[in-house]
């Protein structure tokens, strides 16, 4: 039970105050209240350095990845500022409320970082009784491909499944769709919210089950006197990006969680359930496609 945030752009590096704006980034984090489990940012940026230069080391990487988390409220936390003010091609921000009682380790926080993608989720994959996937052991997933996630979630075993799809040769955005398919197959009634990138494409996903909104989750934001803003929980809202950056054009691409103003004036729209947005982190172009 999550907030995802996430952009790419036209190969420049934007942070994520140029990209949302200052005053709609401090009530993004404002939602670490709540959300209060911990946070973690994922950003792919373009070096100042030239790439593949030998200094004695590997060579210089031509896409510079950068991953934080912590398991300490981003509302707490003097680093997220540092981090909303670096620029980036392409960013992943996640505020964490932990589901059925999993444990507050690093292991778990967001993002999960693995061969080469990094990887939020909003959702609690669980059955009707409230038993989370975690405690199912005949669950058929590649146990050494959890590992390589590096967690012990749900939404580990979630990402765990995209790998195995992509192991067997599909696109990232085909295997994120495959994913969801035979995950939804055994856990019908979850969320499957979630965002991913590459180092040349971002994917915002809305895949829920269409029912309203557990009142777990209400009843979190009435004890903070915030109820109203749980009505459109699972919703994702995305935006054009259009500006310019230390003198370069900038496009792309702004997707975020609700519970802060996201105004049709300004440019928001709602992402349908079971669309996916498909980003270049390299032009800025997208698409939106179903799953």
């Amino acid at each position: 039970m999550c907030r995802l945030l996430g952009y790419a752009t036209n190969d420049v590096n934007a942070s994520l105050h140029q990209v949302l704006g200052m005053r709609e980034c401090a009530a993004f984090r404002d939602l670490s209240v709540i959300h209060n489990d911990g946070w973690g940012a994922a950003l792919i940026t373009e070096p100042a350095a030239a790439a593949y230069v030998t200094d004695g080391g590997a060579p210089s990487p031509e896409t510079g990845s950068a991953l934080y988390r912590n398991t300490i409220a981003a509302h707490y936390d003097p680093i997220f500022d540092e981090l909303a003010s670096v620029g980036a091609r392409s960013a992943l921000f996640h505020l964490r409320l932990a589901s059925s009682n999993l444990p507050l380790i690093l292991e778990n926080q967001h993002p999960f970082f693995a061969n080469g993608l990094s990887f939020i989720h909003n959702g609690d994959i669980s059955d009707a009784q409230g038993r989370n996937i975690t405690t199912n052991r005949s669950y058929p997933i590649d146990h050494s491909l959890v590992q390589e996630t590096g967690g012990r979630s749900d939404s580990a075993i979630y990402f765990a499944t995209v790998l195995q799809y992509l192991g067997v040769g599909y696109e990232l955005e085909e295997a994120l769709a495959q994913a969801v398919k035979e995950l939804r197959a055994a856990y019908p009634d979850s969320s499957y919210n979630c965002m991913i990138q590459s180092k040349d494409t971002f994917i915002a996903l809305r895949a829920e089950s269409g029912k309203p909104t557990r009142q777990g989750v209400v009843d979190v934001y009435a004890r903070h006197g915030r109820a109203d803003e749980a009505r459109d929980y699972v919703v994702l809202r995305y935006r054009d990006l259009d500006g310019a950056v230390d003198g370069a054009a900038l496009r792309g691409v702004v997707v975020t969680s609700s519970g802060y103003a996201q105004p049709e004036s300004e440019g928001w729209r709602e992402l349908g359930n079971n669309r996916m947005i498909v980003a270049s982190n390299r032009t800025g172009a997208y698409r939106i496609r179903s799953i």
